[in-house]
Formats: structure tokens, sequence, C-alpha cells
């Protein structure tokens, strides 16, 4: 049996999956990227082949993605991460849907069509706003960890207004609210708030009748949540949403 890698070096996040001749995922794996694309690649990978017990003869193909989709020296090939997100969002739910991904570093709206391709997509590299990143700066400066910030309600009534997304500003602007006495849940659900409310504009340019989250942010229930209210319509969490990348880099390498 033959088996496809995919590998996706995020800007936090390296994520390994291994499928098998008829495209289920056989075996995967995850760790930080921390400052070696290249090393993280190769870890999560020799991580994913030890839980499958195989060797990497074994792997007919490999394709990097994401951020570090450079760094992958063994990889047959390098796809975007626009690209994967699409194909893996396909597996799970088919075409004619609107795909948000919520990286570290950056955020993508994908328009899949019927056949697991990109339609159309929009995207926000030029800053951290609505990213996880972003979310990490906010729930440290709440002195929150990131499961504490995802409990929150962000239609809560005493949701604080956070009118700055530059990260540096929106940090002294919870500072300064946390000084005023504000309590730190109404201030992290404000920011699922601001957060949601800036990814819905991104995703509402290309508009659809089917939303669905992946990427590691979509594991906050709190913005799931808040995006479903910002977008006023559903949105669909995708089964292990941070593999959806790597997922859809091994069916492409499965081709």
């Amino acid at each position: 049996m033959a088996y496809y890698a995919g590998i996706d070096v995020g800007s936090l996040a390296t994520k390994c999956v291994v499928i098998n001749d008829d495209g289920r995922a056989a075996a995967k794996a995850a760790l930080p990227t921390g400052v070696a694309g290249a090393v993280a690649a190769r870890k999560a990978f020799d991580e994913a082949l030890a839980e499958l017990r195989a060797t990497e003869p074994e792997v007919a193909r490999v394709v990097g993605t994401g951020y570090g989709r450079a760094r992958v020296p063994f990889a047959d090939r390098a796809v975007t991460e626009i690209m994967c997100h699409a194909r893996g969002a396909f597996e799970h739910v088919g075409g004619d849907v609107t795909v948000v991904d919520v990286g570290g570093q950056d955020v993508k709206a994908i328009r899949v069509n019927g056949r697991g391709g990109v339609a159309e997509f929009a995207m926000n590299d030029r800053c951290a706003a609505g990213t996880g990143r972003f979310l990490e700066i906010m729930a440290r400066a709440l002195e929150m960890d990131l499961l504490e910030l995802a409990a929150l309600d962000a239609s809560r009534p005493d949701a604080a207004k956070v009118n700055n997304m530059c990260t540096v500003f929106a940090e002294s602007e919870v500072v300064g609210l946390l000084h005023e006495d504000v309590e730190p849940a109404a201030i992290g659900a404000g920011v699922l708030r601001a957060v949601a409310e800036r990814v819905s504009s991104l995703a509402s340019r290309l508009g659809g009748s089917r939303y669905v989250l992946s990427g590691g942010v979509a594991l906050n229930r709190g913005f799931a949540r808040a995006l479903a209210a910002a977008l006023g319509r559903d949105v669909e969490v995708l089964p292990e949403p941070q593999f959806v990348g790597a997922l859809g880099a091994a069916l492409l390498a499965r081709g």
C-alpha cells in the first residue's frame, strides 16, 4: 500500500496528515513550528510515520503547504494553503461552500467549486488583526488562557467595545479597560466580537449560502459563535479544523 502526505507549515504550528490509497487519513501529527520550519516539518512527518508504523519509502508523494511551504525540503512540490484548504474542506462537505481559514498570522476566505478547486478568494495578510496571534496577545493581556477566552460569549450585553484592531493599539486599549475596572470577561467577549466582525467583513466579500471554518482558531468555540452572529448565518466548524490544510495537501499529493 502506498501512502501520501501533506505537511502544513504554519506560522505557529506545523501539521502533517498521511492518507492511504483510498484517501482516508491514516495518521496525523502537530507541533509548534518554532524558528525552523524545516525542522518542524521533518519532526511532524516522522511522528506521523511512527504512528503509522511506516517508513519514508512507503510514502509515494509529499506536498508542502502553508506559510512555510518552501521549507519542506523533502516535499515533491509545494501548493498554496488556499488550494489545500479548499481541497480539504471539499473532502468534508463538498463544493458550493465558503471556507473561512483563520490562521496564526493571516485570514483567508475561499469559495470552493464543485470539484474542490478555488473559485474565488480574499485574504488579509498585511496585519495580525483577526488572527490566532492576535487572540493570543489579547488573552495574555487579560491574563487568560485561550480556553478561558474561547468559553466567553461575545453576545453578552456587557461585552466591551474594542475599537482598535492593530495588535499594539488593541493591547493598549485592553489594558486601559482593565485599569477602568471593566470585567476581564466582558473585555474578552468584546475582543471576540471585534475579531469576528473583522473576519466576517472579509468573508462577506465572497458571499455564499454555506460557511465553514477551518484553521487552528476554529477550535476557539467562542470565536466560531461570534463569527456566526456577525455573518447572520450558521458557521460549521470542520472536523479537526487545524488539519484541513494538511489533509488537502495529502489529497493533492494523491492526485
